[in-house]
């Protein structure tokens, strides 16, 4: 069975959704159906209601209804006003008149209940989802698992390979698959990773020979040596070389690959400033696109002194 209790955003092009917002009388059938839609957010008043495009209906979200708040806290209004302008998932409480003008009176709140009691509460550790980043700080990225419902992704769960700033990897609005990491019922709280995606040391090697010239993004400079980012869970270490910045695009040199010791040695050739203004989008390693549970995920190659590797439980 399908996932209805998508991150928000990933409904609004589908042909159901736009019967449902094209019409007051969709969005009556919605309403009696108890179905879940969206539409994009158009404005904040000094209320904190927030007002969606419906096209010839008005739609309201009174303040109260915009979001699932924990017990008690208080709607902050920074997460009203970021909506503005973005897609939001909610339910219809009433369609009528009003001053004239058809309006929809609708609940974001309900969405989200409806979301964490049907799909949230079942998740656990190791069940693969989809999400979309929602915004970045310097110790993680937040994600929409489904209807708004934030989670956290720290950045050390983003790669193996080490980033200085979650936007090394994703951009505001990407969609993404995750996996839960940890799951707090006691207070409401789910913790999402991303590297456990992205291939075994073994598999991001194999991408790689011997004597092959290839790009890579210069992450970390040490003294004893410059690491650089093959693929997100894969780098490689090239001698030290002055004039060479983090987050240069590198051309490198493999001299050798061991997998005993989890090592590539790289000779550095050239490295130049950047160009790119977004990140590629993850390479995964699984099949994401098919219900999905990971019970363990082991980085290093067997038979490797060092042992990187998830238990999910």
């Amino acid at each position: 069975m399908p996932n209805v209790y998508l991150p928000e955003g990933m409904r609004l092009g589908t042909p159901q959704n736009g019967e449902y917002i094209s019409s007051a009388e969709g969005l009556r059938r919605a309403m009696q159906q108890d179905k879940i839609i969206e539409a994009p957010a158009a404005m904040c008043d000094c209320d904190m209601n927030l007002y969606v495009d419906l096209g010839t209906v008005r739609g309201i979200i009174p303040r109260e209804e915009v979001a699932l708040v924990r017990p008690g806290e208080e709607l902050k209004q920074i997460a009203v006003i970021t909506r503005v302008g973005k897609p939001v998932a909610f339910k219809v409480l009433s369609v009528g008149e009003e001053r004239g003008m058809t309006t929809a009176i609708l609940s974001r709140r309900l969405a989200q209940i409806e979301c964490r009691n049907k799909y949230i509460a079942d998740l656990i550790p190791g069940d693969v989802v989809k999400a979309k980043v929602t915004h970045m700080e310097s110790f993680g990225a937040f994600v929409d698992i489904g209807c708004g419902i934030v989670s956290l992704m720290t950045i050390d769960s983003i790669s193996v390979s080490r980033i200085s700033h979650p936007s090394d990897r994703f951009y505001n609005g990407q969609e993404i698959y995750a996996v839960i990491k940890t799951v707090d019922r006691e207070n409401d709280r789910i913790f999402v990773s991303h590297r456990e995606l992205l291939g075994t040391w073994e598999e991001n090697a194999a991408l790689f020979a011997p004597m092959q010239t290839v790009s890579g993004i210069v992450r970390s400079i040490e003294d004893y040596g410059i690491f650089v980012e093959l693929t997100p869970n894969l780098a490689g270490l090239a001698e030290y070389k002055s004039g060479v910045a983090v987050g240069d695009v590198a051309s490198v040199y493999i001299k050798s690959i061991l997998p005993a010791r989890m090592k590539i040695k790289l000779v550095l050739i050239d490295a130049a400033r950047s160009s790119e203004q977004s990140a590629p989008p993850p390479r995964y390693f699984v099949n994401v696109r098919a219900p999905l549970h990971l019970d363990r995920w082991r980085y290093s190659p067997d038979g490797c002194a060092k042992c990187i590797e998830t238990v999910f439980e």
